[in-house]
């Protein structure tokens, strides 16, 4: 059977409180107060949809063989490249083989994540792929003082499709198509424009969902009673049990919509309120899915004994636990450049970047891949022809080691005002890990009177630098404090 076969999901650390919005804002657009309640979720200023993405993929793959993955999609209206391919740079982060892998970006709908998985699932029935990982990411940047600040928030999440093992097996699927556009996002524009919000509530949410949910179920011959959970995206939360009401369907078994945690996260919050479904469900439950943007699709899932032996995943759940509250505005909108800041003379000196050889490289920068000496078994980053163990000085002997997913502790730290940082001070130091390695790394997620040393520290995929001029936008691993 086809179907879900692990499941992973990230949302950001830090979590805005809307009330800290409307404080500092509502002088302008007073009208905000009207959705104070709760907090969002924030990505640091280091992360992206990439990021966040490589995390939820990570998570999705804990206990899993990420070389058995053959077909890789990358669902995200925030991707920072239009002409490279995304979901390669996810692919070699997770340090997925190259040969015999499919990638694509599925992108221009906040349905791109459902749409994706579909395609991911006729992948499997037509025997093209066996195991296809689909994760779907948005970091979306809204302007001041309007109500897409109040209501949207960051994140990922991602779903293993497969054969074997299936936790979640697939009941059907349907989908409708329609140009309805109550927002768009122009070339070169860095903000959606986002229509009347009576419009996307009658004419968008409130008639396009339920048909889609009523054409599935009419296609798979059943009831929405049938199912246990019921999921779809929907921020304003009088529409979202009004369109439970419109489908016969009890307001118990309607997942929430999540508003209150972390906002609406795009192109991922039907994966993440699904996630987090998952995460509550028991065998034989039913699980209906659906994304909307454009038209809807829809899903249906009947989850299977299996979901008892799935243990490695952090989750939506998980996430969710792990927060820091921000609890400056103006600290947010210099994280997403809503505002123009002076980083000093320091943040001015950016090089072309080689892409000669982040191509040679790759393995190392992106996947964080070091070596292992065969002979005397001494980890070591970066990797070089001669090992570093004074014992051993073997040369040639290196075969490769992933330092991605090793636990950490902190050996030294210090926190640098000096250094140009969007969040200063720069907290930097060295770090050793289970198993042998010690590495040089950025710290991130952290405030530098929370560190110490002995501290565990787990990797994360963050941004390096982004050169404006070129419009290139660089990634590397830090290290993240578990305070």
């Amino acid at each position: 059977m086809v179907g879900i076969t692990s499941y992973g999901g990230y949302i950001p650390r830090y979590r805005l409180s809307r009330m800290v919005i409307v404080q500092n804002m509502a002088w302008l657009f007073p009208v905000m107060m009207g959705a104070a309640q709760g907090e969002k979720s924030v990505a640091n200023w280091d992360e992206d949809a990439i990021t966040m993405a490589v995390a939820a993929g990570f998570d999705c793959m804990s206990g899993k063989d990420r070389k058995a993955v053959d077909a890789l999609y990358l669902a995200s209206t925030t991707l920072p490249y239009r002409d490279r391919l995304n979901a390669g740079i996810l692919a070699t982060a997770l340090n997925i083989p190259a040969k015999g892998v499919a990638s694509a970006d599925y992108t221009s709908s906040l349905k791109a994540g459902t749409s994706a998985a579909i395609s991911a699932m006729q992948a499997i029935e037509s025997g093209s792929n066996n195991n296809v990982l689909v994760v779907a990411s948005d970091q979306r940047r809204t302007k001041m003082a309007n109500m897409s600040e109040m209501f949207l928030g960051d994140g990922s999440a991602a779903l293993l499709f497969g054969k074997e093992d299936v936790i979640a097996k697939l009941i059907g699927h349907y989908s409708t198509t329609y140009d309805f556009a109550d927002h768009y996002k122009g070339k070169a524009k860095d903000f959606d424009y986002v229509w009347e919000e009576r419009w996307t509530k009658d004419e968008g949410f409130k008639k396009i969902i339920p048909e889609a949910i009523s054409g599935y179920l009419e296609q798979t011959g059943g009831k929405i009673t049938d199912y246990d959970k019921v999921v779809y995206p929907c921020y304003y939360a009088r529409e979202h049990m009004g369109i439970a009401k419109q489908l016969g369907c009890d307001p118990a078994k309607v997942q929430d919509n999540m508003h209150a945690v972390c906002g609406d996260t795009g192109t991922a919050h039907p994966f993440v309120m699904f996630v987090a479904a998952l995460q509550e469900a028991k065998p034989g439950d039913k699980i209906l899915l659906a994304g909307f943007g454009q038209g809807c699709d829809v899903l249906g899932f009947e989850v299977t004994d299996k979901i008892n032996d799935l243990k490695g995943p952090v989750g939506i759940k998980g996430s969710l636990a792990n927060k820091a509250e921000l609890d400056s505005y103006q600290k947010y909108a210099t994280f997403r450049d809503l505002v123009e800041v002076d980083l000093g003379l320091r943040s001015e000196l950016y090089g072309n970047t080689a892409l000669t050889t982040l191509w040679r490289k790759r393995k190392m920068l992106l996947g964080l891949v070091g070596g292992k000496c065969t002979k005397c078994g001494t980890p070591q980053y970066p990797v070089s022809g001669i090992c570093v163990n004074p014992e051993c000085h073997s040369v040639n002997c290196m075969e490769d080691y992933e330092f991605a997913t090793k636990a950490g502790t902190v050996l030294t730290y210090t926190g640098d005002m000096l250094a140009a940082s969007i969040d200063p001070p720069a907290v930097y130091g060295v770090v050793t890990f289970e198993g042998g390695g010690r590495m040089w790394i950025d710290f991130t997620d952290c405030a530098l009177d929370n560190v110490k040393v002995g501290m565990p520290v787990k990797m994360s995929f963050r941004i390096k630098k982004t050169d404006e001029i070129r419009g290139y936008r660089g990634y590397f691993w830090k290290a993240v404090p578990q305070i």
